[in-house]
């Protein structure tokens, strides 16, 4: 599928409940179990679980003193990468997020 296209078929619009909840953080698994098989569901899933992995190493940093201020900008930059692939999948497209999209690509299953 072509970066940024639209397609309207079945396998969006059944994907797209799963697809949601690639970018909801630990939520990213399932998809991964239950909708491999559908490339939609798929390519959001593995950018949810890069961001889901990035949100657990800046948890981890930010238990460290000098790391504190790491938290709240970490977060907020990968909780909107989050919101930018929800609306992307309620579009009924696949985006390329920055970084997370490469990370992403190199994951097999």
């Amino acid at each position: 599928m072509p970066k940024g296209s639209t397609l309207n078929d079945k396998r969006i619009v059944e994907g797209k409940v799963f697809a949601i909840l690639a970018y909801l953080s630990i939520l990213c698994i399932i998809p991964l179990l239950f909708q491999k098989e559908n490339d939609f569901v798929l390519r959001h899933s593995k950018q949810g679980l890069v961001i889901f992995v990035g949100q657990v190493g800046v948890f981890i940093l930010s238990i460290l003193p000098l790391f504190g201020w790491f938290l709240k900008f970490g977060m907020f930059v990968l909780l909107l990468l989050s919101f930018i692939g929800i609306i992307a999948v309620l579009k009924g497209k696949h985006i390329e997020l920055p970084v997370i999209s490469r990370i992403a690509d190199q994951i097999t299953l």
